[in-house]
């Protein structure tokens, strides 16, 4: 089995090695970086399967590195940050990050956080999925390539993002409460927060509303969830 490589961007020494030495006995084959400009230059020149990222960073911040990332790659990226305000933690969610750990943290829950978002981004491709291919109008959702494109344009999607939208097309007539699709993509207790669904549903409507301004997608029904527009 290859080795699963995770990138620490953190410009704490002592919480940096803290978090490798944890990985590292875990199995994990982790590369530190102290900034942001550090780390742009390791994912100009490695593949990782993951990130973890604090945001307060030299050279560039993690809020940059995120935008950055997304550009091109849809590998996890779990922020853990000193800044525990709600509105940055929506703001890191909408530009693509797919966590938020609040500083200070407890070390088992990072560890656990980590293998929930690998389990997710590695086992997209498992052999159980009898139907690779999910298709809903011009809507094409790959589970073995993890792509999804409208009407012939690819998307980027992160692995959440694609998560959720794969739960949808996959149940087109079923609707969704929050509760279910934060239990489902997720895989923890929905406590209420509304904001983190809210979030990612209108990171992809966004995103497909640019490749396609004219049909709705994803149908908002009012007091319970959402589903597939029909």
């Amino acid at each position: 089995m290859n080795p699963i490589n995770i990138l620490v961007v953190e410009d704490d020494a002592d919480i940096n090695n803290l978090l490798c030495k944890m990985l590292n006995r875990n199995g994990y084959q982790v590369t530190a970086a102290y900034s942001g400009s550090e780390a742009k230059m390791l994912l100009e020149r490695y593949d990782y399967h993951l990130i973890l990222l604090d945001l307060m960073l030299p050279g560039m911040s993690g809020e940059e590195i995120v935008s950055y990332v997304r550009e091109t790659k849809n590998m996890p990226i779990i922020v853990i940050s000193a800044k525990s305000e709600q509105e940055t933690k929506i703001v890191v969610l909408k530009i693509g990050a797919d966590d938020f750990i609040v500083k200070p943290f407890d070390i088992n829950e990072v560890l656990a956080r980590v293998e929930a978002q690998l389990r997710r981004y590695i086992v997209f491709s498992d052999s159980k999925k009898t139907n690779p291919i999910l298709i809903h109008k011009d809507l094409v959702l790959n589970r073995e390539t993890m792509e999804i494109t409208l009407k012939g344009v690819l998307i980027p999607f992160t692995v959440r993002e694609f998560t959720l939208l794969e739960l949808l097309m996959e149940h087109p007539n079923k609707v969704f409460t929050k509760a279910n699709i934060f239990e489902s993509v997720w895989e923890d207790t929905y406590l209420g927060d509304d904001n983190t669904v809210n979030v990612h549903i209108s990171n992809i409507r966004s995103k497909l509303a640019k490749a396609d301004s004219d049909n709705e997608y994803i149908h908002t029904v009012w007091g319970i969830g959402f589903k597939m527009k029909e």
